[in-house]
């Protein structure tokens, strides 16, 4: 099976970043993680991260920086970490994507549950050196 592309995009305002809660019309539902979403064909990863986070809640962003990358437990997607702005606008979630979302600190995300491995490596590793 070929790996797919894919970008996680963790949006910041001020000291918080967006947690939203998988939704009932994704795979894992009711996993907490940053924002995520496959690169289509043709897309760059920055466009990536405007679309997904445009269709999943709503808010346009600015993509920073390229921060990280990792693979999901099961190898099918690639995932490029990607910082972005989100410094204004309400968070207006597609119900069939996003359950709930949850402006945390890195801390509070660390205290979700369920989170995904990969996250957690994330937030605990990858994010304090930024």
């Amino acid at each position: 099976m070929d790996q797919r592309e894919a970008v996680v995009a963790v949006l910041l305002r001020g000291e918080r970043l967006l947690a939203i809660r998988r939704g009932p019309g994704v795979a894992r539902p009711g996993y907490w993680q940053p924002l995520s979403g496959k690169v289509e064909p043709g897309e760059t990863q920055e466009q990536a991260v405007v679309r997904e986070v445009r269709e999943e809640v709503g808010l346009t962003v600015v993509p920073e920086a390229k921060v990280w990358e990792s693979e999901t437990d099961d190898h099918r997607f690639r995932l490029h970490w990607w910082t972005a702005r989100a410094d204004t606008g309400e968070v207006t979630p597609d119900p069939h994507e996003v359950a709930e979302t949850r402006w945390v600190t890195p801390r509070q995300f660390l205290a979700l549950d369920p989170v995904f491995a990969g996250d957690r490596e994330f937030f605990e590793r990858i994010l304090p050196e930024l």
